[in-house]
């Protein structure tokens, strides 16, 4: 393999801080890593650092964009409808019996940007009712899980369209080392401060109880019911396995559940959404009674709308998530076309899919009950930007007083 054109000292910090941090894998437990193929630097030593660790069985499994792109090159029209539901099947057993689940990001955001959108929309929609059964042992928090992402040059130009091959790559993994806090000497403890601050922030807010909350900004003027019994979390956090560990490799944002039918009002993104391909921008919804009523944007409106489409909960929120302007990845001023960065660069709300973790005694909650409390239930989970400078944020409590969250973007 070629040389790389950034630190690899950093890189093997980034898959320490995977291991130990984002999954705080236990000695026996077996992993699942997905990553794209040219991740590969990333991945094997992740996996050695696993070993270290004393993982039992750790299967990766790879992807490829060309491979991804021959699909809707050459694929039958009816095989869009259709998704390798064996392979989730396969993934939902290995979390069931104990495995971590640990994602590399880094594809070319813009990958499908020129196949025929109705077809990544079936195929999406397929592939996402056939992943449900692992999906459910990630989103209702079973296991031990976390995402980490890797430069690739597919991602890099795209982000860095007038630098060269390396440059490009080079700046890329400079902000993700940045972002993920393996620029320093002792990412771990970096990162046992930085979920310190967020635990602080969680807790007051669910001392605070507040039944709803007001975004106003911009093209924005948005109040947000809260679930019943919800609760805040942010960075790390146990699973129902009794693991601590961090989801997302970065993470500025603490986060709970909404009430699927308590939210009213209109809402402007403030950055463009990538997604499956395709590049969503200046997104405006209108909700009444927690449906989004109204969905414009001025590029990929179709997709939108086929998004919000998916099924009954898709045009829906299932959470709601604070990240002040200051942070280090706003700071940065890269938008990332990913969702595991751009989320969070500013507070943000997510169609579809709530989490079980984010209610009281969670854990022992049914689908139904979950429900019961205002919980919102889909196919999709998909984060979107909301917050900037100019975002300020009440709280609202149950007798209608008001207290500060945020004043122009930041913490007030």
């Amino acid at each position: 393999m070629a040389d790389l054109p950034f630190d690899l000292e950093a890189l093997d910090r980034l898959a320490k801080v995977a291991v130990q941090t984002g999954l705080n894998l236990r000695k026996g437990q077996d992993l699942v890593v997905t990553a794209p193929v040219e991740a590969l630097p990333l991945l094997r030593r992740i996996v050695a650092e696993a070993y270290k660790a004393g993982a039992g069985i750790v299967t990766p499994i790879l992807s490829d964009g060309e491979i991804a792109k021959a699909r809707y090159d050459f694929a039958s029209d009816e095989s869009f409808d259709s998704a390798a539901g064996w392979l989730y099947e396969g993934m939902a057993k290995a979390y069931t019996s104990g495995a971590a689940r640990l994602a590399i990001v880094g594809e070319d955001p813009m990958l499908l940007s020129e196949c025929d959108p109705a077809k990544v929309s079936r195929a999406g929609k397929a592939n996402a009712k056939a992943y449900k059964p692992a999906l459910e042992k990630i989103s209702n928090f079973e296991i031990n899980w976390s995402i980490v992402s890797y430069p690739t040059v597919a991602w890099a130009k795209r982000i860095f369209p007038d630098l060269s091959d390396n440059e490009a790559q080079a700046k890329l993994a400079e902000a993700i080392f940045a972002a993920s806090r393996v620029d320093r000497a002792d990412p771990v403890t970096a990162w046992a401060e930085h979920n310190a601050t967020l635990a602080k922030k969680s807790k007051w807010l669910n001392e605070e109880r507040f039944a709803a909350l007001h975004f106003t900004g911009p093209g924005t003027d948005l109040e947000v019911g809260l679930a019943d019994d919800h609760e805040w979390h942010g960075g790390a956090s146990p699973a129902q396995n009794g693991i601590i560990c961090n989801p997302n490799i970065p993470t500025e944002e603490v986060f709970t559940t909404p009430h699927k039918s308590r939210i009213n009002g209109t809402v402007r993104a403030t950055k463009p959404l990538s997604h499956q391909g395709s590049l969503i921008e200046n997104i405006e919804m209108v909700f009444k009674d927690g449906r989004a009523v109204e969905a414009r944007a001025t590029k990929g409106e179709a997709v939108l709308k086929e998004l919000i489409a998916t099924d009954e909960g898709a045009c829906s929120l299932g959470e709601v998530a604070l990240v002040p302007f200051h942070s280090p990845i706003s700071e940065s001023g890269i938008l990332f076309y990913n969702t595991l960065y751009d989320e969070n660069a500013a507070c943000h709300i997510a169609l579809g899919q709530c989490y079980s973790k984010c209610f009281l005694n969670g854990a022992d909650l049914k689908p139904e009950e979950i429900a019961d409390k205002g919980g919102n239930s889909s196919l999709i989970h998909v984060d979107w930007m909301i917050g900037g400078p100019e975002t300020d944020i009440d709280g609202i409590r149950a007798d209608g007083s008001r207290v500060a969250i945020f004043r122009n973007g930041d913490w007030a």
